[in-house]
């Protein structure tokens, strides 16, 4: 049984009873208190090196020798750092332990010279996860659901920085997906979104269900 367990902002983890990844580990604020040493997990994925998502990655990573994902500039940073990194890029597939990481395209910067942001599609023991990562909306959207077939999108929602509720709604359609996760928003005033909002707009689509997971809450994926 997989479950999605949202820590804020764009920082969420996929659990088992046996495994557990952690997504742009950016634990300052969160409204449950969760530390870097409370983290246990296999694996550390990073979409980009902004602060609000690098967060606490290096200290998790070492903290429990779990293998750090990203695009190569990231990758290549944090083993510089002294964190156990395994490089990919744009268009990368590869298996993992717990199934597969596709890292795919995402408009936003990188926080990195020479680097680019990114996404992931996970396969995460059978349950496959696209996290979008921090991006404006763009029409390649529509390729990735001929490459993966995605159970949950994970989008960002908050506007000012990435696509707006909107912006997603399009992205849900374009992606074919049937279940939707929205997250970065309300973690400050510029990205303040109602997500209840954003929840009916998709609903009344008819396209796809919404599930707006709180801080601190987990939901089990089917």
């Amino acid at each position: 049984m997989v479950q999605f367990k949202y820590i804020h902002h764009s920082c969420f983890m996929l659990t088992t009873e046996k495994d557990a990844i952690i997504f742009d580990p950016y634990l300052d604020g969160n409204p449950t208190g969760v530390k870097a040493e409370d983290i246990k997990v296999s694996h550390v994925l990073v979409t980009h090196n902004h602060g609000d998502h690098l967060g606490s990655a290096y200290a998790i990573a070492k903290n429990n020798n779990a293998t750090f994902i990203s695009t190569a500039e990231v990758a290549n940073a944090a083993a510089q750092a002294g964190v156990k990194a395994f490089p990919m890029h744009l268009g990368g597939v590869l298996p993992f332990p717990f199934g597969k990481v596709r890292v795919t395209p995402a408009f936003h910067g990188s926080g990195i010279a020479g680097g680019h942001a990114c996404g992931f599609i996970v396969d995460f023991y059978g349950t496959t996860v696209y996290f979008a990562g921090d991006t404006c909306i763009f029409g390649d959207m529509s390729l990735l659901a001929k490459l993966e077939k995605i159970d949950y999108a994970v989008l960002p929602i908050g506007n000012t920085f990435t696509m707006g509720p909107e912006d997603a709604r399009l992205a849900v359609q374009l992606l074919g997906v049937k279940k939707v996760i929205p997250v970065h928003y309300n973690t400050w005033p510029k990205i303040a979104q109602d997500p209840q909002a954003f929840k009916a707009a998709v609903e009344k689509d008819g396209v796809a269900k919404v599930f707006v997971v709180a801080p601190g809450e987990s939901l089990t994926l089917d």
